[in-house]
């Protein structure tokens, strides 16, 4: 275990789950934004994060995604310091290690267990400098608190709430099945003290009679010694997720809907919320396409981001899914590339310095004139842009918007003569560069800027492009902005999950009072 830190100026609460997807993130939000209408100065925290779904701050530093939709709960700006490790998976066996929002090193799995040990004072002096400026940490753990082949040197689960002496909420997930095994069998694998530390049970994601549920939520009591806090009723929502575990990509039905866009699901898949602004629309279907024969005829295919440029291309062509890809845009199909899928629409990639792959160079899809080459360095900057006015075809609809995102790669791109600018952005000086461009026929674009979609202007004015080539009318209502949907999704959680747990015995539990069950 992490050694205790001495005395905090702040309170804290921990929420553990009983595995991957349970529900922690969303719970943490959700009491991130309580304890602020209720008066206290929160902030969020996890020690170690591992996703492929993060974020650029506005020092140009990069963090988990969920920290950041925490951060916003709490009405903070999200800063490094609520997720000081940051894994980003690259391969099954190796990940890229950010620390502080800085690329550090890339390890093996092999390699974690004499890793962490390294991390602690990363970590606790996060903590501590969290703990001097806010009044409550809300900090969530990682996966399961009961990988008993990872508890040694622990630094994101029971580690962590020793280290910051945290009270303990437990979440288990009713909608997967098996909740009171998963809670009871969890409880069984703790060390004494460590079972001391969970102050209460949350069951998070029900649908139905909660008073069905009452014999057993007294047997899980009784037999655990640990009161349940509440039970969350299921929330739809399209609140930023923390990393692949989604349910989304296995989504098979959509009602009354007139535009088809296709995302292809790329192996290391990153930043797959770039879309949800688009699923919100009413009309679009997003659907994400695992294989080259679910493509068909959408009306937009988009190849999204990835860690990992060269070993998903590979597995385009080792599919048929680039061969599928390219006999779309050559039937006049129009195709969007971001980040990692926008490399991959150029000629070539190098990696002479085999950053990113085990091999020199790989030759793209050949749809856009460019080349890319991967060095060492990292791109992370938040970044306005101004849609081109040179690019031609479906893409002329954006033609002179102005929008904000952020840049987030390895490599530079070099841009030939049959290239036209698409996403262009000026700097503090008013210098310009081109992050992004398109084919002459305007049908096939890309770009480096994440948070494309989260502009309603962008969603809407494309949406709108996509219908108009289908003959159908333009969008009557205005499409929320992407910012003020996160907001009214979080307080709507926030209100469920206010009215579903004991909110006077979590306050004895932050406050270090006895509950019983």
């Amino acid at each position: 275990m992490i050694e205790g830190m001495g005395k905090m100026r702040s309170k804290s609460l921990m929420i553990q789950g009983t595995a991957s997807s349970s529900g922690k993130s969303l719970i943490a939000a959700a009491l991130c934004r309580i304890f602020r209408q209720d008066g206290y100065r929160v902030a969020p925290f996890k020690a170690q994060n591992m996703s492929n779904n993060s974020f650029v701050t506005r020092d140009g530093l990069e963090m988990g995604r969920a920290q950041v939709v925490q951060a916003y709960a709490a009405g903070l700006e999200p800063d490094v310091r609520m997720n000081p490790v940051l894994l980003k998976p690259s391969s099954d066996t190796g990940s890229q290690v950010v620390l502080k929002g800085k690329p550090a090193f890339t390890m093996k799995a092999r390699q974690w267990h004499e890793t962490r040990d390294k991390l602690r004072c990363t970590i606790r002096d996060c903590y501590e400098s969290l703990a001097a400026e806010y009044d409550l940490i809300v900090i969530e753990g990682a996966g399961s608190p009961a990988e008993i082949n990872l508890k040694k040197n622990d630094i994101v689960n029971m580690g962590m709430a020793e280290m910051a002496d945290a009270p303990v909420l437990l979440v288990g997930d009713i909608d997967r099945g098996g909740v009171f095994a998963s809670l009871v069998g969890t409880m069984e694998l703790l060390e004494n003290q460590e079972k001391a530390r969970v102050k209460a049970f949350v069951i998070n994601k029900f649908r139905g009679d909660v008073g069905l549920l009452k014999p057993g939520l007294e047997q899980l009591e009784k037999i655990c010694g640990v009161p349940v806090l509440g039970v969350v009723s299921w929330v739809h929502h399209a609140i930023d997720e923390e990393d692949g575990v989604t349910e989304r990509f296995n989504r098979t039905s959509w009602p009354n809907t007139d535009i088809d866009i296709c995302v292809i699901r790329l192996p290391r898949i990153s930043n797959y919320t770039d879309f949800l602004p688009l699923e919100a629309i009413p009309g679009v279907r997003v659907r994400w396409c695992e294989s080259s024969a679910a493509i068909g005829r959408p009306d937009l295919l988009i190849l999204p981001g990835t860690k990992s440029t060269i070993g998903d291309l590979q597995v385009l062509k080792k599919s048929g899914f680039a061969d599928a890809i390219l006999s779309y845009a050559q039937r006049g199909g129009a195709v969007l590339g971001i980040c990692g899928g926008f490399q991959m629409l150029g000629k070539e990639i190098h990696d002479p310095n085999h950053c990113e792959s085990s091999c020199d160079k790989e030759s793209g899809l050949g749809l856009l004139d460019m080349l890319t080459e991967f060095h060492t360095d990292k791109t992370t900057t938040q970044t306005q842009v101004t849609i081109s006015s040179a690019a031609a075809g479906l893409f002329a609809a954006l033609n002179g918007i102005q929008t904000t995102g952020f840049e987030i790669h390895m490599g530079k791109s070099d841009f030939g003569p049959d290239s036209q600018p698409f996403t262009v952005l000026s700097d503090a000086s008013g210098r310009e560069a081109v992050i992004g461009i398109a084919s002459p026929s305007g049908s096939i674009a890309g770009t480096y800027l994440h948070g494309l979609f989260d502009s309603s202007i962008v969603a809407t004015t494309l949406v709108n492009a996509l219908r108009e080539r289908k003959g159908l009318a333009q969008l009557q209502d205005a499409v929320v902005e992407r910012s003020v949907a996160l907001n009214e999704d979080i307080d709507n959680l926030a209100d469920v999950v206010r009215h579903s747990l004991d909110m006077d015995m979590l306050k004895r539990i932050v406050e270090g009072k006895h509950v019983a069950a």
